[in-house]
């Protein structure tokens, strides 16, 4: 398949986070895919995320999406998980304080944890791509790490700043764009993407 045939594919991605989006970007343009976010289209109904993993809370996403612009659509959902306190914050990640709220979140993950010594976590990302024939693609990301007591880093959201990975000696947060491509969960699982999307088109 040669380039100039791929710039004439169009993928939506289900978010309108901008950061989200960035990573997508970084990852697919550079392999002639024009992306889109559903910011780009009108009319895209409500979506009720009302799955119990991360896999079916992004098919949903991109069903949803893909029904009503006939196009291909790819979504994530992703999260926090911190083994030590039930799995949490888990597929609530994003409300965990009860709204989209950065620094809430983080000061009751903080709560959660309190003093104790386990402090291992792993964010996830499961990525869902839904054809508007129904055909759908999956790949998960997964990054090992542990969660400090106090913030670290600027370049970041969500739970970077508390986020630490031992292999680099830093936080997300504290991690160059490149840097975090290529080691995150939803870099992790943009790169098995980029093996199979070619296939799967």
């Amino acid at each position: 398949m040669n380039l100039k045939t791929m710039k004439n594919k169009e993928i939506v991605i289900a978010t309108g986070n901008q950061n989200k989006l960035r990573e997508f970007k970084e990852m697919l343009e550079p392999m002639g895919y024009n992306v889109k976010s559903i910011k780009d289209f009108e009319n895209i109904p409500d979506i009720v995320e009302n799955g119990k993993t991360f896999e079916e809370n992004a098919t949903i996403k991109a069903t949803t999406v893909s029904k009503a612009l006939g196009l291909p659509v790819f979504a994530d959902d992703s999260g926090l998980v911190v083994p030590s306190i039930n799995n949490e914050p888990g597929i609530y990640s994003a409300r965990y304080a009860g709204d989209h709220d950065d620094d809430a979140n983080n000061a009751k993950l903080l709560k959660r944890l309190g003093h104790s010594d386990d402090r291992n976590a792993y964010f996830h990302t499961s990525l869902v791509g839904v054809k508007p024939s129904g055909e759908k693609i999956h790949v998960s990301g997964i990054v090992s790490g542990e969660i400090l007591t106090e913030k670290r880093g600027e370049n970041g959201f969500g739970y970077d700043p508390l986020f630490y990975v031992p292999s680099m000696h830093k936080t997300m947060a504290e991690m160059t764009d490149d840097e975090k491509n290529q080691i995150s969960h939803r870099g992790r699982a943009l790169q098995k993407l980029k093996d199979v999307i070619n296939d799967w088109w």
